[in-house]
């Protein structure tokens, strides 16, 4: 027999190499005349006998009563009797031992237990297998308070995986050297010894499981010109603001929605503090005041939405520079004031000349300036490029056209109009990618391309008129998702919204995200219902196999004053369940490490569900889902700050979510 695992040719890189090793030193086990040990050999109940009696030298339990199939000459009879007597191990109803039969994890791991701690000894903690072993549903009812003694107790070694018991398999020889050494070591007849495969459940990971959801975009745009919906009246202090906000996002959260798209350079201001524009009227009344007492609203707003689990969308007007001659006078550093040169008179409005390098170049850089300094989710542009037409006139930029023809240019000014446009799309689409990967780039045009495209499509030329071509954006992968404004019912033949979201979604060989706009400003009761706002919702719904994933809602204001019952009906019908922003492939998220440090803990009749903070940037919310018989469903979205939530019992999975909307594997709960 062999005496050292030294010579053991068969177990110097084997994962139960340090409790065979401690085994031997205590001359409980020895090797094969070949100098092998054999590790992977499945036991036999004999062996498994002759390993107990040895490795426990206590007193006996019981009586022998001898097995018709264990002879005196058989050569593990005394081990068997002794394994016996000590209540390590019985036999069947028939007096048959079965001594060549091999035995199974289950049935060692319960034999030692019954030896150790006797056959009818019971857990000492409320331990659920189900929340350490993916496989418990195996386990045999018999055995699982034997299971639980020995989880509990330390002595159960997985390899390779640590949360697969495999308790219908049969035992190996290094299987039950390492479930008696650590016996041992609970019995403190053995030191300590560290293996990652030793079931510590304070270290120990729980059973992962696959769970999702069916993902929506659920935004709405919230507009600051005209104080339409924040902040509603330019008047307000800076604490008023902030209520006024939180209420906004208080009722948001209340619908589940996951999106908002503010509004923060309406024309070529800023309601957020920058170096490169003045602060908006919109915000104080008086351009180039900053609010009283001072606070950083786009700081705060973004905050407050990642609270409430609400993606923040930065809304920039790229060329308007003031909405009306009736409002203030713009101040510096507004373009108007330092560039005067870029700027024209456009009907009661001022318009920046997109075709102006240096009016390109500010419009970027406001956005690249935001990108960097806040943590938004991403950068929003709405249908205005080129102004809306004014009848009889035409938009004043001959000069820099002509100047563009001069330095041998060949395009027609409506081509080279909306290839000002298309530079500006391109270059911000790249320049948001490389500063922040996580960053979106959204636009929402006018909800018609072209007349006749679809056919019976009918209604201004976004692309001659507005010089937007969105098709091409979509087509060249610019953006990441587009909000067609599709601002018509269903039953408008000649802008029906399945027919032009049909069109959008034809149109998409980049497969990205779209998420019609829909209109709320138009709610009546008469012709526009929010029964008629619901049919729009379904029938995005229905496209989603084809990237039809959310909707818009222009605007806050419907949802504010509860329109035609707008919001209870989104509230208990539309939006009843959470849903997460759906994720962008192309954005290349990794999904985030699951939950760590999970507990369960009774405070007064209520289970409170824990877990630890990691601190990572990365994570953005956590998701909770309870199995419902052969379903997961999404019950809660809790921020990133959050750690603990109360729970009933039942079954739950715990995921992670990246700031790139990627979750992680749920952690399997079972309370």
């Amino acid at each position: 027999m062999v005496s050292s695992t030294n010579h053991f040719s068969d177990i110097q890189n084997h994962w139960a190499k340090i409790f065979i090793d401690g085994l031997v030193e205590r001359a409980v086990i020895s090797g094969f005349p070949d100098r092998t040990f054999r590790p992977n050999t499945n036991l036999t109940r004999a062996q498994f006998a002759a390993i107990v009696s040895k490795a426990f030298p206590i007193p006996d339990k019981r009586p022998y009563i001898p097995f018709i199939d264990v002879p005196a000459t058989h050569w593990a009879a005394a081990a068997i009797e002794t394994a016996f007597k000590r209540g390590f191990i019985s036999g069947y109803p028939d007096k048959l031992f079965k001594p060549e039969n091999m035995i199974t994890r289950t049935e060692a791991l319960v034999a030692l237990v019954s030896g150790i701690f006797g056959a009818n000894a019971a857990p000492t903690t409320n331990l659920i297998l189900s929340n350490i072993y993916q496989d418990s549903t195996e386990i045999p009812n018999y055995a699982k308070s034997a299971i639980v003694l020995a989880t509990q107790s330390e002595i159960v070694v997985n390899y390779p995986n640590l949360n697969l018991l495999n308790p219908a398999g049969n035992a190996t020889r290094a299987d039950v050297v390492a479930w008696v050494y650590q016996a041992l070591v609970h019995l403190k007849r053995a030191p300590q010894i560290y293996s990652q495969y030793i079931i510590v459940l304070s270290k120990v990971p729980r059973p992962t499981v696959s769970v999702s959801h069916q993902r929506e975009f659920r935004g709405v745009w919230i507009t600051s010109v005209w104080n339409i919906d924040w902040p509603f009246s330019n008047k307000l202090s800076a604490e008023q603001q902030k209520i006024e906000l939180l209420r906004i996002l208080d009722r948001l959260q209340e619908m589940n929605f996951n999106a908002i798209i503010l509004q923060l350079r309406p024309a070529g201001d800023a309601l957020y503090p920058s170096e490169l524009e003045p602060w908006s009227a919109w915000l104080t009344g008086t351009p180039g005041k900053p609010p009283q007492p001072y606070y950083d609203p786009l700081t705060f707003a973004i905050t407050e939405s990642h609270k409430r689990n609400i993606e923040f969308h930065a809304w920039f007007n790229p060329y308007r520079a003031k909405v009306s001659t009736k409002t203030p006078a713009n101040v510096s550093p507004h373009l108007s004031v330092t560039n005067p040169e870029c700027v024209y008179q456009w009907g009661d409005e001022m318009w920046m000349d997109p075709g102006i390098s240096l009016v390109q170049d500010k419009t970027y850089n406001v956005i690249l300036d935001v990108v960097k300094r806040y943590d938004i989710d991403g950068v929003h542009f709405d249908d205005y490029f080129y102004p809306y037409p004014i009848a009889r006139q035409q938009f004043p930029d001959s000069k820099t056209y002509n100047s563009y023809r001069a330095r041998g240019g060949q395009m027609s000014l409506g081509d080279w109009r909306r290839e000002n446009v298309n530079k500006l799309v391109k270059r911000l689409g790249e320049g948001i990618r490389s500063t922040k990967p996580n960053v979106k780039f959204g636009i929402s045009p006018f909800g018609i391309y072209r007349p006749g495209q679809p056919p019976q499509s009918r209604g201004l030329d976004a692309y001659e008129t507005l010089y937007a071509d969105a098709k091409k954006w979509l087509e060249s992968g610019w953006v990441d998702y587009l909000n067609p404004q599709l601002y018509w019912r269903i039953d408008q033949t000649a802008q029906s919204y399945p027919v032009l979201l049909q069109w959008w979604l034809q149109n998409n060989p980049q497969n990205r995200h779209i998420y019609p706009g829909n209109n709320l400003g138009r709610l009546d009761g008469d012709k526009w219902t929010v029964n008629e706002i619901n049919k729009q919702i379904e029938i995005t719904r229905n496209s989603q196999k084809n990237l039809a994933l959310g909707n818009v809602f222009f605007s806050m204001k419907a949802f504010s004053e509860n329109r035609q019952q707008i919001y209870d009906n989104f509230k208990s019908t539309t939006y009843a369940k959470p849903a997460l922003v759906p994720a962008m492939p192309w954005q290349n998220g990794t999904p985030p490490p699951p939950p760590t440090g999970i507990e369960v803990k009774k405070v007064g009749n209520s289970n409170v569900l824990q877990w630890k903070n990691p601190a990572n940037q990365n994570i953005r919310s956590w998701t909770l889902y309870q199995n419902n018989g052969n379903n997961w469903n999404l019950i809660k979205i809790l921020n990133a700050d959050t750690v603990q939530v109360a729970v009933g019992t039942g079954v739950y999975a715990l995921c992670a979510v990246s700031i790139m909307a990627v979750e992680s594997v749920g952690v399997f709960i079972e309370i």
